[in-house]
């Protein structure tokens, strides 16, 4: 199994920013320019990119962060797209746009035989579920919403539809710099057999190696990229020399 490491570019009307524990109130923005930071992070050497609709999972206009997803697509990434999208024909709209795998949350909860449709229809390549919790509950709505159910009993149950890509975010570490939350990620990747990409708190290589080492399927990279903590090109690097 691969280990991939997904420079992280999360977009509210049009900008790159980052939040800390998912709150729109603590942002930071780094750039006007979507583009040109994923210009940088593919120049790199990196081979995907993960991409945040903001407005679209806070329920809020998105126009300009399609806009944005478009001007990334136009560069040819492989780019692994979420945020509101809470319907088979939004789904649908962005892997028509050239998205090469639909991240989805709240539907997950709140209509989870969308997410069965989806990957009927699209295959299980394409679609995976971004599982953001606080304190072992999922939270939904852009992070703001407790669903009451658990992190692995929701993986459990999106595996039975034929899920295979999970993303974790411990929402308590996310843009905090905090280090990954690398017990339960683990825990959720060998309760549910499913691929697990690691997300929120990481601060420094040894947080990817971290990932690597417990046997993850990849790392998300987010405040620690825009503020110089981790090289990407180092952390590439140790992906490559995963054994």
């Amino acid at each position: 199994m691969s280990f991939i490491v997904y420079p992280a570019i999360d977009l509210r009307a049009g900008k790159v920013v980052r939040l800390k524990e998912g709150d729109p109130e603590r942002m930071t923005a780094y750039s006007d320019d979507p583009a040109e930071v994923a210009r940088r992070w593919l120049g790199m050497g990196a081979a995907w990119l993960h991409v945040v609709n903001l407005d679209g999972a806070f329920g809020e206009s998105d126009n300009a962060n399609r806009s944005a997803l478009e001007s990334i697509l136009k560069l040819g990434a492989q780019v692994q797209f979420g945020g509101g999208m809470r319907s088979l024909d939004a789904i649908e709209n962005a892997l028509a746009l050239g998205v090469s795998r639909v991240v989805l949350g709240t539907i997950a909860i709140e209509k989870p035989e969308v997410v069965e449709d989806a990957l009927k229809k699209f295959g299980a390549e394409k679609v995976a579920v971004g599982i953001d919790a606080r304190d072992g509950l999922v939270r939904v709505r852009g992070w703001k919403d407790d669903s009451g159910i658990s992190a692995t009993d929701l993986a459990l149950h999106m595996r039975t539809v034929g899920l295979r890509t999970v993303i974790f975010t411990d929402i308590r570490r996310d843009g905090l710099g905090s280090g990954l939350n690398i017990p339960s990620t683990s825990e959720l990747a060998d309760v549910s057999g499913l691929d697990v990409i690691a997300s929120g708190g990481v601060h420094i290589i040894a947080d990817v190696t971290a990932a690597r080492d417990a046997k993850l399927s990849g790392v998300i990279i987010g405040r620690a990229l825009y503020e110089g903590t981790i090289d990407l090109k180092e952390a590439l690097n140790g992906a490559a020399h995963a054994g």
